[in-house]
Order: C-alpha cells, then structure tokens, then sequence
C-alpha cells in the first residue's frame, strides 16, 4: 500500500505554483514536504488544508495505491449488487449485516421481516401485529448503508464519508424532524456510551479528524486496527443516534478496503460484544475475540459461496 501525489503536483504546476510557496504560506514543515516527493503518508489535516488552498477535493491530489489481490470479496459484492442478482453474497450480506446491526440496537423487525424488506420492499406482518415505522424506514436505510460501503470501499476515511453514513441511515426518521438532532453531522448534546463519558459536542470534530489522521497514517492494516478505530469512534460518540451502526458499517467498509474477513455482531455475542468495547483500555482481547467469533459468523456465508479469503 502506498500514496501517489502526482495529482497534487500537476495542481500546483497548472496554477503556477510551488510546493515551497505553499509550504511556506500554510506552515508544512520540510519533513513534510520530503514525505510529498516520497510518496509517504501526511495527516489528514495537511491534506484538506492543502485542498482548501488549491480550490480541488481530496480525490484531485492524492490516490490510496492499494494491492487488490484479497478483493475477490468486494468484487463479488460489487457485481452482484450492480446486477442485482438474489440468492447471491451480496443478498446475503445485506440481509444477515442489516438484521443483526438494528436487532442489537432495538429493532423489533424478525430476521425473516428484515429479508422480506430486502427482497421486496414491502413488509410482511401477522394479524394486529403493530411495527415501528422507523425501523421499517432505518431498515431500508441500512441497505442502503452497505451499497455506500461497497462503493466507497477503496476510499480512504474522511468526515465527509463519516458524515454521508449517517445522514443515509437516519434520513426519513422520526429523529430526522427533530430541529436539534443534525442528521448526517455531529450532536449538538452530550450524550453518553454505556455508561461512559464521550467526547463533548465542541470537541467531536477535532476528535475525529485526529482519530482519522492517525488511522489513515498506518503503513499497514490488521484486523486489530480496524477495531481499534472502531472503539474510538465509539467513545467520541459524534452523532446524537446511530453511532453504533455507523461505525460498525466503518468497520465493515475498512475490511473490505484492506482484504480482511468483514464481522457481524448478533444477538448471542452481543453483551461480549458491548463488555470488549468497554474493556478494551484495559484488555483488547474481549472485543478482538468477540469480533472474531463475528468474523466466523460471516466465513459460513464465504465458504457457502466458495470465496476465498486471507486465513
């Protein structure tokens, strides 16, 4: 894996500029620049400061090389989703992903009503039974989720992308009415993790581009630093709701990114689940074996579709 930045230097030559010029007026050190011209990772915040002063997107200056030989995965999903085609891993994955994630969070839909809203869009009920509409709409909007996830798969990490996830899962709730409640930004109110103090509203952004600067420095991806991430982002907690699904879709994207088995948390491991996230200062090894029992969970749908994947 590495970092080609011949997009920022045809930038700077169609504008008649310098790196040392622009070095100069945005404060980038020397070692800096040397990490430019060796095609070394910088922190995010150098990067969108650059983008800033040249009037051009992250994608204009910078692309992720990343070796694609564990992607037989991602290319499957991807040709299955564009085409379609049911029975498939992609269906699959949409259904056990989007089923799981909800049902731990307080969805009330069954396994087999989250399948039936996949398949045909509309939702299957007993006589008198009552179902939550929002969890109909964020059902919906899951699968959504994970067609972002698939096609943003090779993206690397930003705000705007963390920001887009959580406007799709919330959009057309009860939440999303609420004035206060900032679909697709961050919280407004303090709010709280098992207990646990998150980060605080005026400190959410600045928490999580330095989260994401460190984690898109990483030379190299295991599974550990996916999770990681992932209990980061659920200590700064960004979003008034839907944090845990949110990040769990990050992580979901990240795996496919860097070819490692993707994880799925269900009902059975879901206080492990919750007990790694909130020991993992302490012991890493409760939420990393809770993910890999997860990571089991999905190998079951790889082996029934004869995919490979890295042992």
């Amino acid at each position: 894996m590495g970092v080609n930045y011949n997009g920022l230097f045809d930038v700077i030559k169609k504008k008649e500029l310098s790196l040392s010029q622009i070095s100069e007026d945005l404060n980038i050190s020397s070692a800096t620049r040397a990490k430019f011209k060796k095609g070394e990772y910088v922190s995010l915040q150098t990067i969108e400061s650059l983008c800033k002063y040249l009037g051009v997107k992250v994608n204009d200056i910078l692309m992720i090389e990343i070796e694609k030989k564990d992607s037989a995965l991602l290319i499957q999903l991807k040709e299955e989703m564009f085409h379609g085609i049911k029975g498939s891993i992609y269906h699959e994955t949409q259904v056990l992903m989007t089923y799981n994630s909800n049902h731990i969070e307080g969805s009330r839909l069954t396994a087999e009503q989250t399948r039936y809203i996949f398949e045909t869009n509309t939702i299957g009920t007993k006589n008198d039974e009552s179902i939550n509409v929002d969890d109909v709409i964020e059902t919906q909007n899951h699968f959504r989720c994970i067609d972002y996830a698939i096609k943003m798969a090779f993206e690397p990490l930003t705000e705007t992308l963390v920001k887009d996830i959580h406007k799709i899962l919330k959009t057309g709730t009860s939440d999303s009415k609420l004035e206060w409640f900032n679909v697709g930004d961050y919280k407004q109110r303090p709010n709280t993790v098992g207990g646990l103090e998150t980060s605080q509203p005026k400190d959410v952004s600045k928490d999580i581009e330095k989260l994401i600067g460190l984690y898109e420095n990483k030379l190299q991806y295991k599974f550990e630093d996916i999770l990681e991430f992932h209990y980061n982002f659920e200590i700064i907690h960004p979003f008034q709701d839907g944090n845990g699904r949110v990040g769990r879709i990050i992580a979901f994207k990240e795996c496919l990114r860097h070819g490692i088995v993707p994880f799925t948390i269900d009902e059975s491991i879901k206080m492990f689940y919750y007990r790694g996230l909130k020991e993992w200062k302490n012991e890493r090894g409760y939420l990393i074996g809770t993910c890999e029992t997860g990571q089991d969970k999905y190998k079951k749908l790889l082996d029934i579709y004869g995919i490979e994947y890295r042992k």
